[in-house]
């Protein structure tokens, strides 16, 4: 079989998990003896579908095998989806669900599927948290992505299910950046209200984004609401060893949610399907854990509030 040829189109190279996506796909490109190109569309979800169309419109000597992409804003490019599939290249959907695909999975032999984290079991998991650490209820500020975005939708809506009732939220947009989050939470620290929010929590669904939360609490010139508001716990999402974890480890963050890169996944399918002939499952999804696990930070919570002995 000759060598495969992928383009891996990604939102950002502003986020830790887009920049992990980046280097997972390199190393199962390496691992799997393919070719990628990674392309990074600045959060521009316009430039983006030009990227792509620019792609799959290209003579058909110059083609990739496969296109594999994360979508930047409310739709996965159905125009582009149906050109690659009339070109016979291969298109796999990262953390989003496409309507188009069982209609393109009937007309081409390209592999045409989807790869996903579980984001509503990523909410279900950071709801749990914020329940952990807020025992007494309280107001958590809670950061989502985008509102077009389906992950932020989701992680909203299992977050919701597993939060207790007597927790209340005031939530804010960010675009998965810190520097994104760092503008929103500031342009919320200047309203008369906030500053006399009873925050007990900050959350956000992605690790950047709690960081620039926090970042925009260590900007404030008033040193005693900067004092209260970094006392809080900050919890996020991604969850990767060198930021995540390390956050946590180091007590930046009180918890995060593992999410593995989709790449690894989407590029072992791709392999996978040209190599047998076989089309792949339409949606694949990866599995998210706490960290610390829920028991573990159930039992430091615990231990913070006086209920266990050291």
């Amino acid at each position: 079989m000759k060598r495969l040829r992928i383009v891996v189109a990604l939102t950002t190279n502003d986020n830790d998990y887009q920049i992990e996506q980046a280097v997972a796909a390199e190393q199962a490109a390496h691992r799997l003896g393919v070719d990628v190109e990674i392309l990074y569309a600045g959060n521009d979800s316009i430039q983006q579908s030009q990227q792509i169309l620019k792609i799959v419109q290209s003579p058909k000597d110059s083609l990739p095998d496969a296109i594999v992409f994360e979508p930047v804003g409310g739709t996965a490019l159905p125009q582009a989806a149906r050109a690659a599939a009339a070109a016979n290249v291969g298109w796999v959907v990262l953390n989003r669900e496409a309507e188009y695909m069982s209609g393109l999975r009937r007309v081409t032999r390209a592999p045409i599927f989807a790869v996903s984290s579980d984001h509503l079991e990523i909410g279900r998991i950071q709801g749990q948290q914020i329940s952990t650490l807020t025992p007494q209820g309280g107001t958590v500020l809670y950061i989502q992505g985008p509102s077009e975005n389906s992950a932020a939708k989701d992680r909203t809506k299992g977050m919701q299910q597993t939060k207790r009732s007597d927790i209340k939220l005031i939530m804010l947009k960010g675009q998965w950046t810190e520097e994104s989050s760092y503008r929103t939470v500031s342009s919320w620290m200047r309203l008369s209200t906030s500053q006399k929010s009873p925050l007990d929590l900050v959350a956000a669904q992605d690790d950047s984004m709690a960081t620039g939360a926090r970042k925009a609490f260590q900007d404030l010139s008033d040193a005693g609401l900067r004092e209260r508001w970094l006392k809080l716990p900050f919890i996020g999402c991604d969850g990767l060893p060198k930021t995540g974890q390390e956050f946590v480890k180091t007590g930046i963050l009180a918890a995060t949610v593992v999410v593995p890169p989709n790449t690894t996944l989407a590029l072992e399918m791709l392999v996978n399907s040209y190599q047998t002939g076989a089309q792949q499952p339409h949606l694949a999804l990866t599995v998210p854990v706490s960290f610390p696990s829920i028991a573990q930070l159930s039992a430091g919570q615990l231990k913070k509030i006086g209920i266990l002995t050291k």
